[in-house]
């Protein structure tokens, strides 16, 4: 049986260019990996943040609407002109009551907002990371595109969005 041989076009010859943008492609698939990773776990956390925001808006509409049923019964008891032992009673419970939730909600606000604000600033977070990576995908294939046309041009402006995608991706630990 005949032995078939595969010719290569560069067969023998060195391309110290193509292994430097072979190891730079390979930095930037790392760099991008990392920034992709990080920009989903902050996606992640934002949603996380803003679930707990809703559910403590919830919380706090809930609260809202107890208190404002106490006003109404201390209305009618006011208009209806209990008086004496029980009406009295009634008012007094009401206005404890009324005090309690008037608090919580004070504070189930707080939690809310401090919640809003956790979330917001996780959406700019991965919005940075979001463009970071965007970055480090063009410059990934543009690198890549060396090895197609043997132009330095294109590992040169892959460099250059490669820079970029991290500094962009960096600012994001900032927020």
């Amino acid at each position: 049986m005949a032995e078939l041989e595969i010719h290569q076009e560069n067969e023998g010859k060195s391309d110290p260019t193509g292994q430097k943008v072979g190891v730079l492609a390979a930095v930037l698939a790392v760099g991008l990996a990392i920034v992709t990773i990080a920009s989903h776990r902050t996606h992640t956390a934002a949603i996380m943040s803003k679930s707990s925001a809703n559910d403590a808006w919830a919380h706090y509409q809930a609260t809202r609407v107890k208190f404002h049923n106490l006003e109404l019964g201390k209305s009618l008891v006011q208009v209806f002109g209990a008086k004496g032992g029980p009406g009295d009673a009634m008012l007094a419970d009401t206005a404890t009551q009324m005090v309690k939730y008037d608090k919580q909600s004070k504070d189930i606000q707080a939690e809310a907002e401090r919640d809003d604000h956790a979330a917001e600033a996780a959406e700019d977070r991965a919005l940075r990371y979001d463009f970071g990576e965007g970055l480090l995908e063009i410059a990934l294939v543009l690198s890549s595109m060396y090895f197609i046309s043997r132009k330095k041009m294109f590992p040169m402006i892959g460099i250059t969005a490669g820079i970029a995608g991290v500094v962009i991706a960096v600012t994001g630990l900032f927020i």
